[in-house]
């Protein structure tokens, strides 16, 4: 038991920390806008954090005993609005990085049309989200059921005996 409680401990601190990247990388990449090389690193750093979080995830629902035995149906209908909010805010996040980038490149800083600040705002907006969801999947999936052979039928009449 102390070895799975240490690998969840280093999982979940992991994936903490690729949230907290992120959100330093929301805030900070506004102040940064005085080098070119600085904010493209930035959102590489910020998208390739992104989609390592997402991998990792996934790698955590692969190792489940609800996985290994292909009840894959059970993950997806716990996780499924998790991993649609990840991936639609990585959708977000790479527009809003991408014309960034270009409005930098092309000396137009302060040239923010309506409809990329209507994108900026739902962007940050979905960050919040993404943060909420992603932290919850993480401690949810860390639940020792997801990784234990239990049987259903016992279980049932364990709990109508209480």
């Amino acid at each position: 038991m102390k070895l799975h409680t240490t690998r969840y401990i280093v999982i979940l601190s992991i994936q903490i920390g690729l949230i907290i990247i992120d959100w330093f990388i929301n805030i900070f990449s506004i102040f940064n806008r005085d080098s070119n090389a600085k904010m493209l690193i930035m959102f590489i750093t910020q998208n390739a954090c992104l989609i390592l979080a997402l991998s990792v995830l996934l790698l955590t629902f692969f190792s489940t005993y609800l996985f290994q035995i292909g009840l894959i149906y059970l993950l997806y209908e716990r996780f499924r609005t998790t991993l649609l909010v990840c991936m639609l805010y990585f959708i977000l996040t790479s527009i809003v990085n991408v014309w960034l980038m270009i409005l930098q490149w092309n000396n137009k800083r302060n040239s923010w049309n309506a409809l990329f600040m209507i994108i900026f705002i739902i962007q940050r907006f979905m960050s919040t989200v993404y943060y909420y969801y992603y932290k919850r999947a993480a401690l949810r999936i860390s639940d020792p059921r997801f990784y234990e052979d239990m049987d259903i039928e016992s279980e049932k009449t364990v709990s109508t005996h209480d």
